[in-house]
Parts: structure tokens; C-alpha cells; sequence
């Protein structure tokens, strides 16, 4: 594996874990705003991330790499409503897309035909976290400031497995 990916796949391992954080911040602030379905539906994203910096983790020590874990960010201040946060999440998403995107870049650049599967799925798997968090805030943008219907997104995104 050429250096560069290497160092590459450490610094996603890291965007991972941070994403996981950035999500139980989320969760926890809307918790506390009494909005349990939409705090479950961050909790689940923040599972995923640590299952997706696992996978980079595992697949970086199959390829002989090595790791070296980085220090986690502090997640940001608390975004104010439920449509802020549903703001950064989809920001986050993009941010973390083209985190991968870039990876995949290294990859192609230097020849590394074993990763460039591997990260694939990551790129799939991005179109679709994007667009869930692009109908959610649409969902939530189109509730204003209406309980009742913030009351059914709650429910709604509570439901997810």
C-alpha cells in the first residue's frame, strides 16, 4: 500500500469516529429537547460511523498497513432547531463524501486496484446517507414550526432500524 493511502485511510479512520461523536452530540441535544424518535435515528448514525471506522481500521491491518489512531475532535456547539441539525447532518454527509471521494482519488493515483472495491461501497453507501439526510431536513423544513408535524417526524425517523 502506497504511504499516502496509508495516511489517507488513518485520517478516515479518524473522520469516522469524530462523525460518531458529531451524531451522539446531536442525539444527546435533541434528547433533551424531548424529541426521542429523531435522537434514535442520530444514535443509529452514530453506530454506523463506528462500524464504518472499524472497517477502515480492519482493512487498513489486512493490507499490512499500519494504524495510527488520531485524536477526536470535540463535536460542535449545539445547533439550535431541529432544522439546524438536520442542516449539519447533510453538511456533514457531504463533507464526509467527499472525504471518501479523495481516498478513492489515492487510490486510482497510485494503482491500488485492491481498495478501489473497497471504497466503492463507501461511495454507494454515501448517495444513500446523503439522501436521507437531504429528505429529512426537507421533511423537517417543510414543518416549520409546527409540533404536530414535528411531533410525526419524530415518530417517523423513530422507526428506523
Amino acid at each position: 500500500m502506497h504511504p499516502a493511502l496509508e495516511e489517507a485511510l488513518n485520517t478516515q479512520i479518524r473522520e469516522e469516529f469524530a462523525s460518531a461523536y458529531t451524531y451522539l452530540a446531536m442525539a444527546a441535544y435533541v434528547e433533551a429537547e424531548n424529541y426521542p424518535g429523531i435522537a434514535h435515528w442520530l444514535k443509529r448514525q452514530a453506530v454506523e460511523e463506528s462500524e464504518h471506522a472499524m472497517r477502515f481500521f480492519e482493512f487498513l491491518l489486512d493490507r499490512g498497513g499500519k494504524v495510527r489512531l488520531r485524536e477526536v475532535p470535540q463535536p460542535a456547539a449545539e445547533p439550535g432547531t431541529i432544522e439546524d441539525v438536520f442542516k449539519s447532518v447533510l453538511e456533514h454527509e457531504k463533507r464526509i463524501t467527499q472525504s471518501i471521494n479523495n481516498l478513492y482519488a489515492i487510490a486510482m493515483e497510485h494503482h491500488d486496484y485492491p481498495s478501489i472495491p473497497f471504497l466503492q461501497g463507501f461511495i454507494t453507501e454515501q448517495v444513500e446517507e446523503e439522501k436521507s439526510a437531504a429528505d429529512a431536513l426537507v421533511m423537517i423544513a417543510r414543518a416549520g414550526n409546527s409540533p404536530q408535524a414535528l411531533l410525526m417526524i419524530d415518530h417517523k425517523l423513530g422507526s428506523r432500524e
